[in-house]
């Protein structure tokens, strides 16, 4: 199996150009105070659908066939890759089946019903994810998009990267959150095509840190009984992931729950900016690590904003 690379990223984005966001780069001279380093935010918060992933699910949807497209699509998701998916099939005009665990957050099951999805509930495990994901699209003949181990997926993801370092020179370092790896895969396939110097590190939680884990072993230890407020990082990383990961990553490192709680603040209340707990990820990590991040000059993936603001942590 072909490995994406950059120049899938390249055909991915002329291929979702017309239906994307291009977002915005903001910084903040406050938090680069706090910090000690020079950030710079791509808002993928403001993405369509809140979310990076409707990137990567744009692009798997209209890479589709006639053929592969006609019976629909169907994944399994908590939440933001359900509706970018619901959302892109919407677009292309066929129908999308999506898997969400009962537990997911109830702004993430009303987006995807608003987008057209029609969601089946599985208890919140991945086994039960797959085994009724497996037996809805047999059942109706969907084509299944996973939500990060999925080639097209990830060139799509990469585009936000791509973005980035078009818009901001010189980077040193970017860093995006890690789940099932579909946003770094993705990142890093961008960065290390555009720079022979910037580094890529992804934050993971601690309580989650499955990732963190894999990529020092050299090989996947799924994620078991995760336990984070940061619920878009849940996942086990998956196997195309993984082995981009291991090639152009340059290190993960986990964060603190409170850390987490604290970044999200500070992103609201300093920048004024709508984003969920696993957005706040890579700046928790900045914040625990000042003396490591100081004085560089970092791009900071924001993947998400949907979350239920009758159940903020703060």
């Amino acid at each position: 199996m072909r490995l994406p690379d950059f120049d899938d990223v390249i055909a991915a984005h002329q291929l979702i150009r017309e239906y994307i966001h291009c977002t915005p780069v903001f910084t903040s001279s406050a938090i680069n105070n706090i910090t000690g380093a020079e950030i710079f935010f791509k808002c993928e918060n403001l993405q369509k659908t809140g979310a990076f992933k409707f990137r990567g699910a744009c692009n798997a949807v209209f890479s589709l066939t006639d053929e592969q497209a006609l019976c629909g699509v169907g994944t399994h998701s908590s939440g933001n890759h359900a509706a970018a998916l619901a959302f892109a099939a919407s677009l292309k005009g066929i129908r999308s089946h999506i898997v969400m665990p009962s537990n997911s957050p109830e702004i993430k099951k009303k987006a995807v019903e608003g987008y057209g999805g029609i969601i089946t509930y599985c208890e919140p495990n991945l086994q039960s994810r797959e085994t009724t994901l497996k037996k809805i699209s047999e059942s109706l003949g969907l084509e299944i998009i996973h939500p990060y181990n999925n080639s097209k997926v990830i060139a799509g993801q990469g585009t936000a990267a791509k973005e980035l370092m078009a818009e901001v020179s010189g980077l040193e370092l970017v860093m995006c959150p890690v789940g099932g790896g579909g946003l770094l895969a993705g990142t890093a396939l961008s960065v290390k095509a555009l720079s022979d110097t910037c580094r890529v590190i992804a934050a993971e939680p601690a309580g989650a840190d499955d990732a963190f884990r894999s990529f020092n072993v050299g090989y996947i230890i799924p994620s078991v009984q995760p336990n984070t407020i940061a619920d878009g990082l849940l996942t086990s990383l998956g196997e195309i992931n993984f082995d981009i990961i291991s090639k152009k990553v340059d290190n993960i490192v986990t964060v603190s729950e409170d850390s987490i709680i604290n970044a999200m603040r500070l992103v609201w209340e300093r920048m004024k900016l709508v984003i969920e707990p696993s957005s706040a990820v890579p700046l928790a990590a900045i914040l625990e690590n000042k003396e490591t991040f100081r004085n560089l000059k970092i791009g900071v993936i924001l993947s998400g904003g949907n979350i239920d603001l009758g159940k903020l942590p703060f």
